[in-house]
């Protein structure tokens, strides 16, 4: 059974994977499918006190079942999936949508089922046109950011800097969902924020210029809000097709009247 493992992997640790798979293919025979590594060590993250998050992928009967492994020590974490739960995309809003970035750059260390595992969980992680849309207009994503921002101008103008901050610190949950839609990614847990943003770049915001941005959100400060906001109506109008941008643009536009001239300064 050869088993692929990233390169930052020490050997102890790829060790302890290798053993738990020979006892799972043991057991298990044709019902155990493969095996992905999640977690800090899946990306190169983990320390001394991290352990290993091991996706056990198996058939639904045995994944369902008392028999499915179970295991969770200091070192080894084993969580047993279904091939079908793992094909299966949550819709954002859903309970289940929170997991998906899981998947995210999760090395796949084996793969008996002629590639459907790792095209799981590359769909998982991304998302498509529609999804990109559905989060930002159906969801209210793009408009409840620019809510935030306008409240904290105005909070910022009256001199109240302490509630402005309030609003820029809550905008940036929603400022996160609408740059990442707009990549069509799953937004990454804030765990992995600056690792995604330097290794994998988003295309319309620089890693380090936005990283020092979002603090700035936080503080309230008006010169960085605005700045975002400029920016992202110059990506939202290169996005999609016309029709998109049109639905995008108009959101925009919502807040083009005289009463919201602080957005603009």
């Amino acid at each position: 059974m050869d088993l692929e493992f990233p390169e930052l992997l020490s050997a102890g640790r790829r060790t302890l994977i290798a053993d738990a798979a020979k006892r799972m293919d043991a057991e298990y025979g044709e019902d155990f499918l493969g095996l992905v590594l999640s977690g800090s060590a899946g990306r190169g993250l983990d320390t001394h006190l991290s352990d290993l998050d091991v996706l056990v992928i198996l058939t639904a009967e045995v994944a369902s079942s008392p028999r499915a492994p179970s295991l969770h020590t200091a070192e080894l974490e084993l969580i047993p999936l279904s091939l079908e739960h793992l094909e299966t995309v949550a819709g954002f809003g859903s309970a289940q949508y929170g997991y998906r970035w899981t998947y995210a750059w999760a090395p796949t260390l084996l793969d008996r089922t002629g590639g459907r595992i790792t095209h799981a969980i590359e769909r998982q992680t991304k998302l498509g046109h529609d999804e990109s849309m559905f989060i930002l207009i159906d969801h209210s994503r793009l408009d409840g950011w620019i809510n935030l921002v306008y409240r904290a101008l105005k909070s910022a103008r009256d001199g109240n800097d302490f509630e402005a901050a309030l609003d820029g610190g809550e905008s940036i949950h929603l400022f996160l969902d609408v740059i990442f839609a707009l990549e069509g990614q799953v937004r990454p847990y804030n765990k992995y924020l600056r690792w995604v943003l330097r290794n994998h770049p988003l295309a319309g915001w620089p890693a380090e210029a936005l990283l020092s941005l979002l603090p700035r959100f936080g503080a309230g400060d008006p010169a960085a809000l605005r700045y975002a906001l400029e920016h992202l109506q110059k990506l939202c109008a290169e996005f999609g097709d016309r029709e998109d941008q049109r639905a995008l643009q108009a959101v925009f536009d919502g807040w083009a009247p005289a009463e919201y001239d602080v957005l603009r300064g």
